[in-house]
Order: structure tokens, then C-alpha cells, then sequence
């Protein structure tokens, strides 16, 4: 492994993430993981890494980095103004860079999350076959933790190679509107009354949303007056709408393994990268669809993320599962 990365800042909240800790939820172990594993995929792919490499994930402002080593690195997502020594920066295309080279970063522009992808990846210890950082629960990543100032980071070992320019042929566009797709349920008959408000509705998302979930401001999607009056603690999955006591929908995301309040709709696994590319205050849809459609939708976006891989022609082992 070679020390690689120092960090002169941190930025808000810059943590190590991979495509999550599956696997684990049976031991109370949440799938933490990129938020946005679609940036983070591509990121990986622009430097020849499997999509499981690990990355750097930038929140809303991002990281000041020095380069202790020559290589090669892709940014992707967010648009926070990056600059190499000053130089402006293009993303969504790899990079190379020498020993003393500097990495900046300000303000998310666009977007929410940016992903720094290095060849051989972030080199973090695994736990429970993860590098990713669960905050919550101190584990993984580095050290548990947010970066801080004066972390090193060393990443894996590559084959010498020439250096080959990889460059995704369009970039991402983040929207102030984000519309997302949803399938009712899992306890959709709660809410027989306010399901035709809660899909006809636009939501806000409200400045407390985290890694744990997207916290939404609209109108109140009450239960029914015959709905059972709680919820034992169930299973959860990434996407599922719960409907708090104060109507106010929350989309849960990677760090949660139970919940004890009803789900209203499911949003698709592969649309929660929108999500996680909006800014506080940006306006929330859910588009309602059928479990046919849901499954025809996930199958084309599967053939999307395998086209595009084979196109920057990065190694498939590793990579985002099929969706079932």
C-alpha cells in the first residue's frame, strides 16, 4: 500500500464509503456505504477500479487534499469548484497527479455529494467486509470517524501501467426539483385517505436530513381514523417513506436497520441517488408506480450501469448488484 492522500482540510463531512456493509443487518449493523452509489460507481470506473473501491465522500463543502504519491483520480458528483493547484478542475474524468499536488475544494454548487476516487482505492481496514464509515456506530472507515485535518490515507496497490484517459461522455444534472419513483406500502392501508395527497405533493427537504434519512416538510399525511394505533419495530430498507406521529414523511436511507413507524410507499433503490444529490430546501415528488413497473424500471437501469461500465471499460467484480 502507498500513503497517499493527506488531508489539509476536512470540509464538512468528508467520510471513506464503499457500496456498504451488506449483510449485516441481523447483527444490528446498518449498510452505510456511498450515498450516492451511482457517482460513486463511476468514480471508481473513470480510475479502472471495481465499483467497490473504496472513495472519499464530500458532504455540501468539500475537502483541501495534498497528494503524498503519483497516480491517477476521478471526482464525481456534486459541483463544489474543484482546483488542482489552482487550476480548475474538471469532473466526471480521471486525472493524473504527482507527490505535492493539491486538491481543492469550496461550496456544493450543484448537487449535494462529490466522490473522490483514487487507483487501487482507499486502503481502509475492513470490518464486517466493508471499509465503509458507519458514524453512528464508530466502526469502519477511518478510525470510525469523520476525516480531520493531518489523516493519511493509503490506497491499494495497482499494476504499473500508462496512464489512460477515461471520460464519462455526459455529466449528471442535479435539479432543484427532484422527482422520485415510489411503489405503496408496505403499510400503504394506513393511509387509504391521504395516499392520493402524499403522491400529489411536493415536500421540502427539511436541513435535519442526514445519512440516517431525508426529512420532508409538506403537508401532513395523517393515518386513517381506523388504522391500528402503532407499529412494532420492523425491518427496514433504504427507501421506505415512513410517516412519523407528525405527518411529516421521512425517506430512510443507509444507516438503519429498523424502524417503528408505517411506510407509506417504497422509493426504488435506484432513484435514492437523487436524494442524495438535493440541497436542504429542495422540492421532493414521488411519482407512484406498480411492482411491474418498479421491477422493468430496476432491470433497465442494471443494463445502464453495465453499458456504462464496459464503455470506460473498468473490471466488473465488485461491481453495483442486479436488483431482485
Amino acid at each position: 500500500m502507498t500513503a497517499m492522500l493527506r488531508i489539509i482540510h476536512p470540509g464538512a463531512c468528508t467520510t471513506v464509503q464503499d457500496l456498504g456493509r451488506r449483510h449485516q443487518a441481523h447483527l444490528g449493523v446498518p449498510l452505510s456505504g456511498a450515498m450516492d452509489d451511482y457517482a460513486h460507481a463511476i468514480a471508481n470506473w473513470l480510475v479502472g477500479n471495481s465499483a467497490s473501491a473504496a472513495t472519499l465522500e464530500m458532504t455540501l463543502f468539500g475537502a483541501d487534499i495534498e497528494f503524498l504519491a503519483p497516480g491517477e483520480i476521478a471526482l464525481s458528483g456534486a459541483d463544489m469548484g474543484c482546483t488542482i493547484n489552482g487550476r480548475p478542475m474538471a469532473q466526471w474524468q480521471s486525472h493524473s497527479v504527482q507527490k505535492g499536488d493539491r486538491l481543492s475544494m469550496g461550496m456544493a454548487k450543484s448537487g449535494c455529494r462529490s466522490y473522490l476516487a483514487v487507483q487501487g482505492g482507499i486502503a481502509c481496514p475492513q470490518v464486517l467486509q466493508s471499509r465503509s464509515t458507519y458514524l453512528s456506530g464508530r466502526l469502519g472507515g477511518h478510525e470510525g470517524r469523520m476525516l480531520k485535518a493531518g489523516d493519511v490515507l493509503t490506497c491499494g496497490r495497482t499494476a504499473a501501467t500508462e496512464y489512460t484517459k477515461r471520460c464519462l461522455p455526459w455529466s449528471p444534472r442535479y435539479a432543484d426539483t427532484v422527482i422520485v419513483r415510489a411503489i405503496s406500502g408496505p403499510q400503504d392501508d394506513w393511509f387509504r385517505q391521504h395516499s392520493e395527497l402524499f403522491f400529489a405533493s411536493a415536500f421540502l427537504l427539511s436541513p435535519k436530513s442526514n445519512r440516517m434519512g431525508c426529512r420532508l416538510q409538506g403537508p401532513v399525511i395523517a393515518k386513517d381514523s381506523d388504522a391500528p394505533e402503532s407499529l412494532l419495530s420492523i425491518p427496514i430498507a433504504p427507501g421506505n417513506v415512513q410517516i412519523p406521529a407528525d405527518g411529516q414523511p421521512i425517506v430512510l436511507l443507509r444507516e438503519q436497520t429498523i424502524g417503528g413507524y408505517p411506510c407509506i410507499a417504497t422509493v426504488l433503490s435506484c432513484d435514492l441517488w437523487r436524494l442524495a444529490q438535493a440541497q436542504p430546501g429542495a422540492s421532493i415528488r414521488f411519482a407512484q408506480i406498480d411492482l411491474d413497473q418498479g421491477q422493468a424500471i430496476a432491470q433497465e437501469w442494471h443494463t445502464f450501469l453495465e453499458d456504462t461500465r464496459i464503455l470506460l471499460g473498468a473490471p466488473a467484480e465488485g461491481g453495483p448488484k442486479k436488483p431482485h
